[in-house]
């Protein structure tokens, strides 16, 4: 195992909370958002973004809908300090929207703080200093007394700066960094040793944020301490609670989610979960997890590729492909019995686009997030015959037969085996055509004439090449019997139509109509073709020559050159009106 050793680290500890009473609330309605993508996950970015890049970023905030955006760190870094000028000296920070700044307890750091926000309307200053015991014993060296009195300082700063700048409306932000590792009794003590400077009984506005800084326990543990701190906060009614997630474990969004639960009003996070180490909480999760369950996440989040794309313009980080709810794949479906279960909850919903949404394997509509429906269903070699009918119908308006859909997906999944990947709906298309829409020249349909005689109908036929046509003559109960007929008569050749489907491709007079069928001559092996025609009959009667023809050439027993010689060419129609000639072809078997 060398140094992978699991009894180096020890379980966190649980809180003793057997009044917890979060696990029965339900959330109704959206908490406070506060992006920190400008600070924390530009922090984090190898080459942190450009002033216009955190102007575009800035933008996309804003219209998203957040209300309050952490702009930046003005006292540690010069490029910070011009962003936070620019946006206010260029009024670009819409009346609706508080920005917020960081700073440390430390006083020349608060006082440049201030300098940089002189002129704002309103504005959060966000003071931190560590408090859990591995960094005030490794870091600062200092007890319990030492790290409190760098709070309270950082306080008393704080309100001293704000004091010079009375134009301004400032909200006060206090951290315990670190939070979920630092003993709760000493957290609550820290927080109101603040409180006593900022006097939040009395008027003033107070954040107090509570931050996993390095998520080290599971998601309920977080949320009992959100749930025993507010239960001990002398004055709780008086400030706002925020929390702060970091996704080391993997967890962040769910501990976000009960921390709300437990009482938190507050989040802060990133688009994407960007930020140090595993990132922060990801603000797009959360909110479309809410959006989900029917409550309104107070963003915009309808204008999802943007997001993505100004997201990766500015920082450089892509998103991943199954990044919940945003990523590329997340409304794709390659496995076969999913696509055909997302085909029928489609067709399912037609009609009834007002209705509560319910798709499967859909948890939202993909057009909230601007989704297109072409990527709910994408082929590979997993794919089955629903996907590949979706494709079909969705792209080019052709719906098959399920048995139809079942052949043809085996001819799609072989090609995407071939590939060795992904397969395009032009190149499903371009197979389609290839293997059932182009007949043997022998087998081409040139003209037919169909007329009644007593209870039957008789056909005459035209087929293959225009230089030497054949002619075909039967008679039968419809116009395929009498094809079938015909060609037991002219060529003694014994055909069976094993499946049959047909359907007009629009409305109207001029309607084009497609054709299926399912043919073996001599009990030989079957084959299927699709026709296209000016009417049904045509298209029929094509279908049924082509898959003849296929399943000829798949027995290698007969073909049209050893029939008999071509007949003079008789003077017959085109196309005949369409004369209802056809019959029950679903059911009926000719032979």
């Amino acid at each position: 195992m060398g140094t992978f050793n699991h009894r180096r680290y020890r379980a966190f500890a649980p809180v003793h909370k057997p009044d917890r009473r979060w696990p029965n609330r339900r959330m109704h309605h959206a908490p406070v958002w506060t992006s920190v993508d400008l600070r924390d996950g530009n922090q984090a970015l190898v080459s942190p973004m450009s002033v216009e890049q955190k102007l575009r970023m800035f933008d996309l905030l804003v219209r998203m809908g957040f209300r309050e955006i952490e702009v930046g760190f003005p006292a540690a870094s010069q490029p910070d300090f011009d962003f936070v000028r620019r946006i206010i000296e260029e009024d670009r920070i819409p009346e609706q929207v508080t920005i917020q700044v960081l700073t440390q307890a430390r006083e020349a750091l608060i006082d440049r703080t201030f300098e940089a926000l002189k002129g704002v309307r309103r504005a959060i200053v966000h003071v931190y200093n560590s408090t859990n015991p591995t960094q005030r014993e490794q870091v600062f060296g200092l007890d319990r007394e030492g790290i409190q009195a760098i709070a309270v300082r950082g306080a008393e700063w704080v309100k001293t700066g704000a004091a010079r700048y009375p134009e301004t409306e400032w909200v006060f932000q206090y951290s315990p960094e670190s939070f979920s590792t630092t003993e709760l009794d000493y957290a609550v003590e820290i927080c109101e040793a603040v409180n006593e400077v900022w006097r939040p009984d009395q008027g003033q506005a107070v954040i107090l944020n509570l931050p996993a800084t390095v998520e080290s326990s599971m998601p309920n543990v977080f949320a009992d301490q959100i749930e025993w701190f507010c239960d001990r906060l002398r004055g709780r009614e008086h400030v706002q609670i925020s929390v702060h997630n970091h996704n080391d474990r993997g967890c962040a969004v769910a501990a976000a989610e009960l921390a709300v639960l437990a009482g938190a009003d507050r989040v802060e996070g990133t688009l994407f979960g960007n930020g140090e180490r595993t990132g922060n909480m990801d603000i797009l999760t959360m909110a479309m997890n809410l959006y989900s369950q029917g409550i309104d996440p107070q963003l915009d989040m309808s204008i999802g590729t943007e997001i993505s794309e100004i997201y990766t313009a500015c920082t450089g980080m892509v998103v991943p492909p199954r990044h919940p709810w945003f990523g590329e794949l997340v409304y794709t479906a390659f496995s076969g019995s999913h696509q055909d279960a997302i085909r029928k909850g489609m067709h399912h919903r037609r009609g009834q686009e007002d209705a509560v949404w319910e798709v499967p394997y859909l948890p939202v509509d993909p057009a909230d997030l601007g989704r297109r429906y072409e990527e709910v269903v994408r082929i590979n070699s997993q794919s089955g015959k629903g996907g590949v009918a979706h494709v079909l119908e969705r792209d080019h308006g052709i719906s098959l037969p399920r048995w139809l859909a079942q052949d043809f997906s085996a001819v799609v999944q072989a090609a995407s085996e071939q590939e060795a990947g992904e397969v395009s709906s032009a190149q499903i298309f371009a197979l389609f055509e290839s293997h059932y829409c182009h007949p043997a020249e022998d087998w081409h349909l040139r003209r037919y004439r169909l007329s009644r005689e007593g209870e039957q109908v008789a056909a005459t036929v035209v087929l293959g090449p225009e230089a030497r046509p054949h002619i075909l003559q039967g008679k039968g109960s419809g116009a395929v019997a009498a094809l079938v007929d015909a060609l037991i008569q002219s060529w003694g050749v014994r055909a069976e139509v094993e499946q049959f489907d047909q359907h007009a491709l629009g409305s109207g007079t001029g309607a084009r109509a497609m054709a299926c069928a399912r043919v073996s001559v001599d009990h030989g092996h079957a084959a299927s073709a699709v026709a296209f025609g000016e009417d049904t009959t045509e298209a029929a009667l094509q279908a049924v020559l082509s898959a003849i023809g296929r399943s000829v050439a798949k027995n290698n027993a007969w073909s049209t050159s050893a029939g008999q010689p071509a007949e003079p060419e008789p003077k017959v129609q085109k196309r005949s009106e369409h004369l209802g000639f056809l019959g029950d072809l679903a059911k009926a078997r000719y032979s």
